[in-house]
């Protein structure tokens, strides 16, 4: 076994560096602008532990394992958060009505030009505020970077975005119609079940392959993923809305359709940005889907992480809030002209080979 920098075999030479600096002097300098832009409205940065009891709940994170050894030479479990989301929602239901947080997150069998296993994540909160006020701050925290970056536009292989046109706002549901031809709420029940079998027949009516042991949500991640965001966030930002119930385990259901959740994804030049909630207070209905989505971790994985009482009993008396993570690195990427996520990190994590 061996270890190097995926950034190249010595990515501190000063040569390799060199060409580095002026990406990494971009971060730092959009890292103050963004830090600037949330005090100037109230908000409190926070700090987050990396270590706890569960790393997130969601059936397709892998995190990181550890274990804490106590005074009495015990080992319990610990993991490498996956995000500060449960600790960010505990300090709205502390008091705090707007916080911030730039946190180093944790995720395992992730390694690409756009994934990293240790990665900055931007959350923000605004308790008491509807989640359509979270896309008016992203849309002027993309302004901010590229002002910042002295770009007028935004650059990711062969696909451009101008950071100060305002997003485009699309449903889910319109995504799947226009791009895949597609009546995804048809499969959907008002009560947010799935119906498999519809929207297999849907994907068979279309051309769009499917397997016998496909789940609604293996169909539904597969049109996402093929047919949906090749498309977004080309000319302008998009902001994909209105996800499905079953797509969105911490979101709360949309007043307008139940078979909907507040949830909507940031996207520029094809890239996933951010992912923003309305977010759910109802701890009795967040266990039920942390459980569910376990389940499927299981079924998939033949593992599962532990939930966080503490979460579940500090969302009881949470306040209704919106909150987003947006992905930190990456949002450089498109500002600076990165190519890789790496070349935008001080110093990237070694990178095991056998």
């Amino acid at each position: 076994m061996s270890v190097r920098s995926p950034a190249s075999p010595s990515w501190w030479m000063p040569s390799i560096h060199a060409d580095r600096r002026p990406f990494l002097l971009g971060r730092n300098a959009i890292q103050a602008a963004l830090r600037g832009y949330f005090a100037a409205r109230d908000f409190i940065e926070v700090d987050t532990a990396t270590l706890q009891v569960s790393p997130g709940n969601e059936a397709h994170l892998h995190a990181f394992a550890t274990e804490a050894i106590g005074n009495d030479g015990e080992a319990a479990p610990l993991y490498l958060h996956t995000s500060p989301e449960f600790t960010c929602k505990k300090l709205l239901a502390a008091g705090e009505p707007r916080i911030a947080c730039f946190a180093h997150v944790y995720r395992n069998r992730e390694r690409g030009p756009l994934h990293h296993p240790e990665f900055t994540m931007l959350e923000w909160y605004r308790a008491g505020e509807s989640y359509e006020r979270l896309m008016t701050d992203c849309a002027e925290i993309l302004a901010l970077a590229a002002d910042v970056a002295k770009t007028s536009r935004f650059v990711f292989r062969n696909g451009e975005c101008d950071p100060f046109a305002e997003p485009e706002r699309l449903s889910v549901a319109s995504a799947f119609e226009r791009y895949a031809g597609i009546d995804l709420l048809s499969s959907v029940e008002p009560g947010g079940a799935t119906d498999r079998e519809r929207l297999a027949a849907e994907l068979k009516r279309t051309g769009i392959r499917i397997a016998e042991d496909d789940t609604w949500a293996d169909l539904f991640s597969r049109v996402i993923v093929e047919k949906v965001e090749p498309h977004l966030g080309f000319g302008r930002a998009t902001i994909l809305d209105e996800y499905p119930v079953a797509e969105a385990a911490l979101a709360r259901p949309s007043a307008r359709d139940p078979r909907v959740a507040e949830r909507f994804e940031l996207y520029a030049c094809g890239v996933e940005l951010a992912n923003a909630f309305g977010e759910l207070t109802d701890a009795t209905e967040q266990r039920r889907r942390f459980q569910a989505e376990m389940a499927e971790k299981q079924r998939i994985y033949g593992e599962t992480y532990p939930l966080d009482e503490d979460f579940l009993d500090a969302l009881a008396i949470m306040p209704e809030a919106s909150g987003v993570a947006l992905g930190f690195d990456r949002l450089v990427m498109l500002a600076t002209g990165a190519l890789r996520i790496e070349q935008v990190m001080w110093a990237p994590v070694a990178e095991v080979t056998r």
